[in-house]
């Protein structure tokens, strides 16, 4: 008796055999974090059976009204964001509400997406499969986006 045909094998994805599709999110009145960990999760391929974590298996994400997100609690006024320009003494720092209402609120999410993937040259291609617009228009109607109802998840 031959064991060759009772040995199953483990089949990895490859760029070849990923089957990525285009989801739409709402992001009005959704919760940040919640929004974040589910944007990750769908960037890097881990909603799928066939998921391999050496290759980009995620599918790619389009964020509309990005503006109108939600934070909990007092986190508008109490999160801050820092950075550094690099010159002595350079710390900067803004609140949540000050990128909120300022020219580009989508940034408060980039970032929140962007801390949960993992670092490095997988993580950067998967983070640039997301991309997040202010309104609710997009210029992705070709590519025939489906939409992802996130409330059904959180």
């Amino acid at each position: 008796m031959t064991r060759s045909k009772f040995i199953k094998q483990t089949k990895s994805a490859n760029i070849s055999t990923v089957d990525k599709k285009w989801l739409l999110i709402d992001a009005e009145n959704i919760v940040l974090g919640r929004l974040a960990t589910t944007v990750s999760n769908l960037l890097r391929g881990k909603h799928k059976p066939s998921y391999t974590p050496h290759v980009d298996c995620g599918d790619n994400v389009i964020i509309i009204n990005a503006d109108k997100v939600k934070l909990t609690g007092n986190k508008l006024n109490d999160k801050t964001y820092y950075w550094h320009t690099g010159y002595p003494g350079g710390i900067k720092s803004r609140t949540a509400k000050k990128i909120l209402e300022g020219k580009f609120p989508d940034r408060v999410i980039r970032l929140a997406v962007k801390r949960m993937i993992p670092k490095g040259p997988l993580g950067r291609q998967q983070f640039s499969n997301m991309k997040v617009y202010n309104g609710s228009s997009h210029p992705h109607d070709a590519q025939a986006p489906e939409k992802f109802n996130i409330s059904e998840i959180i």
